[in-house]
């Protein structure tokens, strides 16, 4: 089965256009997409209060991969506001027992940085990671291409699937050494997450500059660029019970409208959006 989303549900405007769907737009989203990404998780740990809420506020069999927290990946070069690791990794396990409870959720999602290269010492910091989540879902995102360079690809590979990991299946743009290319790969049969970034290269060079954000995730899949996509989701389909496939390219607010086209690509119904009615009494255009 394939389901496809969006990373985050909040900044999508395009999906909200009634006053009723801007006020319950989780609730909005969740008639229009099957599987969504909670990215906030990434900058703080969420109150069990808010998974609760969204958990909810979601139809039945709705998925939640959830964005492991930045001070769990090294994200967070300075302080952590835990007294240790043990108490930060404790307290986002605990955040997500709502969605466990209810069977929302597919997994937590380990992004680590472009930093995070190939070497024996970040092994060791995976298995640590990957032993403190425990029997929660976890997926793992490289964004330093040695995980993949040569013969590592293979033993990356191996490596997860010993230890537990699912595949998170990245299309960003090719530039230096801190992205990874496309590995049309399951490591565990459950499930695999696709995630697409966009291919703009200026934007994805951008950290540190002041509108960084604005810039990276700025990108339109093109039909040709999709039908590929499509071909390959359904190859990994044969080999994952689950093929959950996120769009990140916000920026621009393409997400959205590339997630409906690929469902339609695929030939899944694409629910309507929510639009307001014509004003009671408006005239016709003369040509109509």
């Amino acid at each position: 089965m394939i389901r496809i989303g969006l990373a985050g549900w909040g900044d999508q405007d395009k999906l909200y256009g009634t006053p009723e769907a801007a006020r319950q737009k989780l609730v909005t989203y969740g008639k229009l997409f099957s599987v969504v990404e909670v990215d906030s998780s990434y900058y703080a740990v969420q109150p069990v209060r808010n998974m609760e809420k969204w958990t909810s506020e979601t139809p039945e069999g709705f998925a939640f991969v959830v964005k492991a927290y930045q001070g769990m990946t090294g994200h967070t070069r300075g302080r952590i506001p835990y007294p240790n690791e043990g108490a930060m990794f404790r307290a986002f396990r605990e955040s997500l027992v709502p969605m466990q409870e209810k069977g929302k959720l597919a997994g937590a999602l380990f992004q680590y940085p472009p930093w995070f290269d190939c070497t024996r010492e970040h092994v060791r910091i995976l298995r640590e990671a990957r032993a403190r989540m425990g029997e929660i879902p976890c997926i793992l995102e490289f964004r330093h291409r040695s995980w993949f360079e040569a013969d590592m690809g293979e033993r990356t590979l191996d490596y997860m699937r010993r230890d537990g990991w699912k595949h998170s299946v990245c299309d960003e743009p090719q530039v230096g050494d801190g992205c990874v290319p496309i590995v049309e790969a399951v490591t565990d049969e459950s499930l695999v997450l696709v995630r697409f970034h966009g291919r703009h290269a200026a934007g994805w060079q951008s950290s540190g500059q002041p509108n960084w954000r604005d810039v990276r995730y700025l990108y339109r899949y093109s039909e040709e660029e999709l039908e590929e996509w499509a071909q390959r989701l359904r190859r990994l389909e044969q080999q994952a019970r689950e093929v959950l496939v996120i769009f990140n390219n916000n920026s621009g607010g393409d997400a959205a409208d590339n997630a409906r086209q690929l469902m339609a690509m695929l030939g899944q119904p694409v629910p309507p959006l929510p639009e307001l009615p014509p004003p009671a009494g408006e005239q016709l255009s003369l040509f109509d």
